[in-house]
């Protein structure tokens, strides 16, 4: 299901520092809520025509409502056959010129302890439905000669962390996937680069912050002083800071950009 809605005039004002010509499409996927709607409402804002994926219709109706997004489909990106509708309802509009690949979730889980049923659900959304939405959109980008790929990935695809094996696994399959596609189109007018936040203020990392409180008694002050600890930053990431890296990476500036995994750290990737 895509549902259309025209965004306040207020918010349909450019940002002038990129050069995203009027017409571009984009689609978002998790735009719903925290840095993917974030990312849909600078897209938004840059003048692109952006619809945002999820599986919560009223998040993503909210976010339409908002003006942070331009329409939205309902589907969940680990069922292939319901993601492929959703992609192929709102191609219908026209082409998708923009994928942000932002679906993504993490659970935890000690290494003797680990499962096989978390490590398939870490892959499943992680890693094969950013794989399944790019088989979905490229040949299309291939054939009129353009197009952005952006995958929002996470440092755990660049370093280890404990706890979470089988998320940085995923995470690490992305950048792979991210940087051999790149390579195999460089020459086509397409470009496909991954994201790499550090801990960032969302749902996911206050979620974060609960487990370890609930687990080891610590304040929540304290909770957050650990995950910050290795930024040398000295503080979280904003989630405006990733979308401002995937506007870049979307505009025709970046033309000459591909294959890159960008960290959005604070200094903890260096």
């Amino acid at each position: 299901m895509v549902v259309s809605s025209s965004p306040d005039q207020s918010q349909e004002a450019r940002l002038e520092h990129h050069r995203h010509p009027a017409g571009k499409r984009a689609l978002v996927t998790g735009g719903g809520r925290g840095i993917g709607r974030v990312i849909a409402r600078d897209l938004t804002r840059a003048g692109v025509h952006v619809t945002i994926l999820g599986r919560t219709a009223q998040s993503l109706s909210d976010a339409v409502a908002a003006g942070d997004a331009c329409a939205f489909a309902v589907a969940d990106v680990t069922d292939a056959t319901a993601l492929e509708a959703a992609v192929r309802t709102a191609e219908a509009a026209g082409p998708i010129d923009i994928l942000v690949n932002n679906a993504g979730h993490a659970e935890t889980g000690p290494a003797k302890r680990l499962e096989r049923g978390l490590f398939d659900r870490m892959i499943a959304v992680n890693l094969t439905a950013a794989f399944e939405a790019i088989r979905l959109v490229l040949p299309g980008m291939l054939a009129r000669g353009r197009g952005r790929i952006i995958t929002i990935a996470s440092t755990a695809g660049l370093t280890g962390y404990p706890y979470v094996a089988a998320y940085c696994a995923a995470k690490h399959g992305v950048v792979g996937l991210t940087r051999a596609l790149a390579k195999e189109v460089a020459t086509s007018g397409v470009t496909i680069n991954a994201v790499c936040p550090g801990f960032t203020e969302t749902d996911l990392v206050a979620g974060s912050i609960e487990t370890i409180v609930a687990k080891t008694g610590r304040t929540p002050d304290a909770a957050l002083a650990d995950l910050t600890r290795s930024m040398p930053i000295g503080r979280l990431i904003r989630p405006e800071e990733v979308a401002h890296a995937v506007l870049w990476l979307a505009s025709d500036e970046a033309a000459a950009v591909t294959g890159l995994a960008l960290p959005i750290a604070g200094g903890e990737i260096a």
